[in-house]
């Protein structure tokens, strides 16, 4: 069965938005932009979506659904809570290399006000903090870790993880001098960085 003319400009929309608002980001994004690279007017664009943040959130709730849960799933494996970790901190680290719009996106949310959006989408995909405590909680009774706060090891793996890509607009600029390719060498090589810091954190 042939897609509809309204799917196929959805279609069409929804992959120039990701393209457009990978390579450039919310804020630098335009919706003329947008329509150029989808092949429709303006006009038209605004018909399917109001404003460039409505489209934005639609790309948003994409992203996440197809990719927190793979992270998620790091966690429910029946590996050794150190394997467990490093696939969860080579997961996000390299979905964040692949959708460097997420980690600013959540901040502008949370910025605006509405970090309300940003949980509820999350919730959505069936991720879900107390399963990372359940773990946790259970490698430290089976003596496998040492005693650590559940919430602080999450907060702590997140940063280490999140900042980079946050301040990269900075850092690539200042430390890396405007080298993208070495910037990008560096954030690879952290993966294994991360996991060596908070391996250590928790070793019995």
């Amino acid at each position: 069965m042939k897609k509809s003319d309204k799917e196929n400009t959805e279609e069409k929309i929804f992959n120039a938005a990701k393209k457009v608002f990978l390579e450039k980001g919310s804020s630098g994004a335009r919706m003329q932009e947008i329509a150029d690279e989808a092949g429709i007017n303006k006009s038209l664009l605004h018909y399917y979506y109001r404003s460039k943040d409505k489209l934005f959130a639609a790309v948003f709730k994409y992203f996440a659904s197809k990719l927190f849960p793979n992270i998620y799933n790091a966690f429910t494996s029946d590996e050794d809570i150190f394997e467990k970790l490093k696939k969860f901190i080579y997961a996000y680290s390299d979905m964040l290399m692949k959708n460097p719009i997420i980690p600013m996106f959540m901040l502008n949310e949370i910025k605006k006000g509405d970090a309300g959006f940003v949980v509820k989408v999350i919730s959505q995909t069936g991720v879900k903090f107390k399963t990372f405590e359940q773990v946790i909680e259970n490698e430290i009774i089976a003596g496998n870790i040492k005693a650590v706060n559940p919430k602080s090891l999450l907060i702590n793996i997140l940063s280490l993880i999140i900042f980079p890509f946050i301040s990269r607009p900075l850092t690539e600029v200042i430390i890396f001098e405007n080298d993208k390719d070495e910037n990008a060498k560096f954030l690879e090589q952290r993966k294994e960085e991360v996991f060596q810091i908070i391996s250590e954190m928790i070793k019995p």
